[in-house]
């Protein structure tokens, strides 16, 4: 089934420029959304925001009309951490993710649900559940809705699996929550979403599991680890083990072409954003 809507498709931009240099660059690069780290991502301290410099973006931002605006949460955020001090630094991080959200306006928060380390996957998950629910205590988050993004399952990561997913949004059903699933993480967690049976299968996982309705938002990115690997590794558009043929597919579908889509795809000499984004647009304007 394939639909002609306008695709709505952003990048991950850099903020080495300042937060209102990364709205400028998203638009120069043809982008209709985007997304940001909010402060560094190699550090646990995050300076505070001024007031013009949160002006300038929302300024900047509503005359590029970019929407939505999404911010991943840095990675040194463990939200499944089962070692008090890492446990309560990253709840402490997370909520100054959140408030930083809420300052710059963004629909959305990104989080990767964290590693339970030796600790069985059952107790990681009640720990991230836990967790969001004390870092978001007190805070009306305001528009901001939290994602819980899937995983490759490298290591002791929790996420791998759509139930596992599942469960911790089913169990903060209060807060405004929901789901970013990312292709390539899909793809190496062991979902086959390169050929057509596959990616019918997956989405029979996804009604199954979370549904549809849950998922805000798509990172979009090929896949240099092969299938079911367990290793998080970006690819180009088209260029991986996943493949055109599976993301002409994924972006002919009604399904996932109504959720704006976010590229997280490398940058090199031969190929940047701008590749990228043409050619995710020519394969969903594909018959």
């Amino acid at each position: 089934m394939t639909c002609k809507d306008a695709l709505i498709v952003g990048v991950h931009t850099s903020i080495a420029g300042g937060l209102p240099g990364a709205v400028r660059s998203a638009a120069e690069k043809g982008c209709d959304a985007f997304q940001i780290f909010a402060r560094n991502p190699r550090g646990w301290l995050a300076r505070e925001l001024a007031s013009d410099e949160v002006r300038q973006f929302r300024d900047a931002r509503e005359q590029a009309g970019l929407r939505p605006f999404a911010i991943h949460s840095i990675y040194l955020i463990n939200l499944a951490a089962q070692d008090p001090f890492a446990l309560a630094r990253s709840r402490a991080a997370f909520r100054q993710e959140i408030i930083r959200g809420m300052e710059l306006g963004a629909e959305y928060l990104v989080v990767h649900p964290g590693s339970s380390i030796q600790a069985p996957a059952e107790v990681g998950i009640q720990t991230a559940i836990e967790s969001i629910r004390e870092a978001a205590r007190g805070l009306n988050l305001n528009g901001l809705t939290i994602l819980i993004e899937n995983t490759a399952g490298q290591g002791s990561a929790i996420g791998r699996d759509f139930e596992q997913v599942a469960e911790i949004v089913a169990a903060l059903d209060d807060l405004p929550i929901g789901v970013c699933l990312d292709t390539a993480h899909t793809f190496a967690s062991g979902y086959d979403i390169s050929t057509e049976a596959g990616l019918r299968k997956t989405i029979r996982a996804i009604n199954r599991s979370f549904g549809f309705d849950r998922i805000k938002l798509i990172h979009c990115n090929d896949s240099k680890a092969p299938l079911g690997s367990r290793v998080d590794r970006h690819e180009h558009i088209g260029l991986g083990r996943i493949g055109a043929d599976a993301f002409r597919r994924l972006t002919g579908n009604l399904k996932f072409r109504r959720i704006p889509f976010i590229l997280e795809t490398p940058v090199d000499r031969e190929r940047d954003d701008r590749y990228n984004i043409n050619r995710l647009r020519e394969l969903s304007n594909d018959d």
